[in-house]
């Protein structure tokens, strides 16, 4: 098959328009129905059904994009391989981790990664939903468990728990709980138990709502809990990762927390090589270190 018509019908199958995929080829719309009839000729097979909405793939169109889609990433890989200098770190780097762990923990310490190689162009994807690293929908991810994906690298990085924290002034107002049975009489900020979240956090708040807690607030992620918190709303439900840069933040209730959660690195086995993923987990590698030290230091 003509690799050139190959890709401009992985291009319409995935727009779903020629219109739009000619935008992104830079061809007319003429010359990319061209391309297709052609494709769908030497194939003798038609590959899209017509209609006024756009175009959608016949069985036989669904067969071709699987394998367009397949040789897409394996070329993104061999790109990756190919662009990945022996001197030099530069390039994207598409992280993924939780909206928690990448607006409270990595955001804020990016700016030394960037600093280190000023050429690099992360691509922070930051969500619950796990992506599937050896389909490249992400070349690295951070997770509170270990990923069960296949032909991947994993390397444990530390332990989380979820604690109850608030600010001065929330306490200086409404008073500081000296066991859970006062809990009633404050505001709770969590994560709603059934939002998608570590089990441990969503087993910790079942646990405090039987308490009998009057008013509470839920948020879909941690950065939101933190904002409110910060708002002096109430006590929060939070990763203990926050109080390094957040060191004002008074602990309520210290012999309360949740289970450990395990935090892990990962990366697709075809990317061991890759200079740009070295440079990203030693980063943190190092920055976990510094963060132990400091425990380490004020304990």
């Amino acid at each position: 098959m003509d690799w050139d018509k190959l890709r401009i019908f992985h291009a319409v199958a995935d727009a779903g328009s020629l219109t739009h995929a000619g935008d992104v080829l830079h061809l007319s719309q003429s010359a990319v129905s061209r391309q297709i009839r052609a494709l769908e000729e030497s194939l003798n097979t038609t590959l899209f059904h017509r209609h006024a909405r756009g175009l959608i793939l016949t069985e036989q169109g669904e067969l071709l994009f699987d394998a367009t889609a397949a040789m897409s990433r394996r070329l993104d890989i061999a790109e990756a391989r190919i662009r990945d200098s022996e001197e030099e770190v530069f390039g994207e780097l598409r992280v993924t981790t939780t909206t928690g762990f990448g607006s409270l923990w990595l955001a804020p310490r990016l700016p030394k990664l960037y600093e280190q190689y000023p050429h690099l162009n992360i691509d922070l994807m930051l969500e619950e939903r796990v992506l599937d690293l050896p389909m490249r929908e992400a070349d690295v991810a951070i997770r509170m468990k270990e990923p069960s994906q296949a032909d991947l690298i994993r390397r444990r990085l530390m332990s989380v728990r979820m604690r109850l924290y608030a600010t001065p002034q929330y306490l200086a107002k409404s008073g500081t709980p000296e066991k859970l049975e006062q809990l009633a009489t404050h505001r709770l900020i969590c994560q709603n138990v059934n939002a998608f979240q570590v089990s441990a956090g969503a087993t910790l708040v079942r646990e405090l709502m039987t308490y009998d807690v009057a008013s509470t607030l839920t948020v879909n992620n941690y950065f939101g809990v933190l904002q409110a918190v910060l708002s002096n709303l109430g006590i929060g439900v939070l990763p203990d990762y926050v109080i390094e840069d957040f060191p004002n933040m008074v602990r309520v209730l210290p012999d309360v927390e949740s289970s450990e959660v395990p935090v892990f690195l990962a990366y697709p086995e075809e990317l061991r090589h890759s200079k740009r993923i070295a440079a990203f987990r030693d980063f943190v590698t190092e920055e976990i270190i510094s963060h132990r030290k400091r425990l380490k230091s004020e304990g």
